[in-house]
């Protein structure tokens, strides 16, 4: 006996610490997505669109990063680094195929605030003449750049360091109401910090606490150092990008390649300043000497990295969040999934190894995102092509953008804002959903431009959790496992006699953001049990396996599982009577279910159904889903919900029908009677 027990523990021993090389291969696969999807890259119906959308993307990159530069307070030559590297790192780590990752707004403004404390614009006048051997550069930019690598550097650690924790699933804590204001409170400061570029003033570098308020105070007691030549400039850059943009989405779908008006701009404004001399003639601030080329990799400095701990951590949490909001957009438009932790790693590594090459931090943009969609890329590999032009930029073609004005820069740089700053219609849909989440929006939105991002999104979150937690009657961790099903058998006169199963699921907990993704889950796996059970009991492990793979590849819905293999239909009814409040997020995880069911590609053969809803939540989910179905979804009781698929079906019970209603009402009051909150 005891020789069989030390040989079990001994064969236990082998398989829990002897690594296998499949094991090893998997691992590699999930932390190298860029080894699952290059392999089957299909070249003759991806590389033309992902050419023309990387060609585009370069664009976007080149502009956005030497503007972005300078409002990080460094040399514009930094910004062209910031927006290949970063890049390349994420098409290898990162699993959004419509992400571009470089330099960003509000990453750039949260480091400018370290780059300005610790390297005042006084002691420029010192060290300009004093060149160093890198690019020949003074050793003011030097040290600023040294600074901002320094944050890139930090934020990206405290970015891996949560990945190693395995908390990037904690996001369930950033609701949309929250991230869509702490993004259009940072888009409102990038914008007041251009006001001088776009005025064509000199203004002292203004931050803090209410810094927001302060610049425009000090704007309006200067007025009359504004140059007009600069406003008209600006003006007319505006006017010129909001105009063509707007043409450009209005015939996108009658023109293939939208026209280049952030390029054509950059180049026009360039000759007619090299022309008419206006740096001189006028006194018009522009980009200046840009070098060629890519210095060494040199590592960041580390003696100032605990004064930049604030900075850095704003730039981890505030560019991840902004990030992972368009990774799961993008995901979730175009039916693929993305791992939150993986793009933790993604976007950390991305700051880590960038700021060894200068790079200012980086994150993703909603505006080359945008771009990547109305381009119509295909995969990772658009990101890496528009690598290939920038890199052209920096060695050829970057010394030609001496005379750009830098109240061009400025206008591209408000002008790209215009999809975090629309977000202010999203008001009137949080007010007609949930009145909390629109005191929530307004609330964050206030913190965060009277003091910084990072300061509007903490509140945000505490905000929110605090006031769910006073909302619940009962201070009792949430769950949907709770949930009572009861099935009914039919015989239906459709083409034969086919089985017909209804199952109604009894909601006995608030819907709020704390387990909306949860419930979505926990429902999307019952509809997914219910398209395997209608199959032969041959397929069923099959088809469990093909639904797992599913979910967790990078790819479209399968069409072999969407497609039931018999011609039983399942219903499914909610029965919302236990739903005592929800917020956005758990109306938009119900409309989701509903867009699933009845337009996507998962549940073909499962109908869902609301039940005892109140007005509130009808109102609520018509307006957030607009939901246009040709059959009725909202029922006043489940009975009236069983009779509408008995009278839609043609249905013969096999009971009658008052033993029926008897059950239901019987079976719901167990239901309530055993209810949680």
């Amino acid at each position: 006996m005891t020789g069989a027990k030390r040989n079990k523990k001994s064969v236990l021993w082998n398989k829990m610490h002897i690594p296998h090389c499949e094991d090893f291969k998997q691992w590699c696969i999930r932390r190298l997505p860029i080894l699952e999807w290059a392999p089957h890259y299909n070249l003759k119906e991806n590389l033309l669109p992902d050419t023309v959308s990387g060609i585009m993307l370069a664009i976007q990159q080149v502009t956005q990063g030497l503007a972005f530069a300078i409002l990080s307070s460094v040399h514009p030559v930094f910004g062209l680094y910031g927006s290949l590297f970063p890049a390349i790192i994420y098409a290898i780590f990162g699993m959004g195929r419509h992400v571009a990752t470089g330099t960003f707004a509000l990453t750039s403004l949260i480091s400018a605030n370290a780059v300005e404390r610790l390297v005042l614009s006084s002691s420029q006048n010192l060290t300009t003449q004093s060149n160093t051997s890198v690019l020949g550069l003074s050793d003011f930019e030097m040290q600023r750049i040294g600074i901002a690598a320094a944050v890139s550097f930090l934020g990206g650690l405290i970015q891996v360091a949560i990945f190693v924790l395995q908390m990037g699933s904690a996001t369930f804590l950033l609701t949309e109401p929250v991230i869509s204001a702490m993004t259009t409170g940072a888009a409102t400061h990038v914008m007041t910090s251009q006001v001088k570029c776009l005025l064509g003033m000199k203004m002292p570098y203004i931050s803090g606490p209410f810094g927001f308020f302060y610049i425009y105070v000090y704007v309006f007691e200067n007025i009359k150092s504004v140059r007009l030549e600069a406003l008209l400039l600006s003006l007319l850059s505006i006017v010129v990008l909001v105009l063509v943009k707007e043409l450009n989405e209005q015939f996108k779908r009658k023109i293939k390649v939208v026209l280049p008006v952030d390029l054509i701009l950059i180049i026009a404004a360039s000759f007619a300043c090299y022309c008419t001399d206006m740096e001189n003639t006028y006194g018009l601030e522009v980009v200046g000497h840009i070098p060629k080329g890519i210095p060494p990799p040199k590592a960041p400095s580390m003696n100032v990295l605990s004064a930049v701990i604030t900075e850095a951590l704003g730039v981890a949490l505030v560019g991840y969040v902004a990030s992972l909001a368009l990774a799961q957009g993008s995901a979730k438009k175009f039916k693929y999934s993305v791992d939150d932790n993986q793009e933790l790693l993604a976007h950390g590594l991305s700051n880590v190894i960038s700021s060894f090459f200068f790079c200012i931090p980086s994150a993703a943009a909603m505006g080359r995102t945008a771009g990547l969609y109305s381009t119509g890329a295909k995969t990772q590999v658009a990101c890496l092509i528009s690598c290939i032009f920038v890199l052209m930029v920096i060695y050829a073609i970057g010394p030609l953008l001496y005379w750009l004005p830098m109240c061009v820069l400025a206008s591209i740089i408000v002008v790209g804002l215009k999809g975090m700053l629309i977000q202010f219609r999203d008001l009137k849909k949080y007010w007609n959903v949930d009145k909390i989440d629109w005191g929530i929006w307004v609330s964050t939105y206030v913190f965060t431009i009277c003091f910084a991002a990072n300061v509007g999104l903490l509140f945000g979150v505490v905000c929110t959790t605090a006031i769910v937690i006073c909302r619940f009657p009962k201070a009792k961790t949430l769950s949907i496992k709770n949930m009572k099903e009861m099935e009914f058998k039919v015989k239906t006169e459709m083409n034969g006699e086919n089985l017909q199963q209804v199952k109604i699921i009894s909601i006995n907990n608030p819907l709020v953001f704390l387990n909306a993704k949860k419930f979505y889950t926990d429902l999307m796996n019952i509809i997914q049990k219910e398209n395997a059970s209608n199959q032969p009991l041959d397929d069923i492990s099959k088809t469990e396996q093909n639904i797992l793979l599913n979910s967790l590849s990078n790819g479209n819905c399968n069409e072999d599982i969407s497609q039931p293999c018999s011609n039983e239909k399942c219903n499914i009814i909610l029965d919302c009577s236990g739903l005592t409040f929800f917020d956005y997020s758990g109306v938009s995880m119900l409309v989701e279910v509903f867009k699933q069911a009845y337009i996507d590609c998962i549940s073909r053969s499962v109908d869902v159904s609301l039940t005892h809803c109140t007005a509130s939540l009808i109102k609520a989910m018509k307006y957030c889903g607009n939901l246009d179905s040709e059959k009725p979804i909202f029922f006043e009781s489940v009975s009236a919900a069983i009779g509408n698929i008995h009278s839609n079906k043609n249905s013969i019970w096999c009971f009658p029908e008052s033993s029926l209603l008897h059950s239901i009402r019987t079976n719901l009051s167990k239901l309530n009677d055993q209810s949680e909150v």
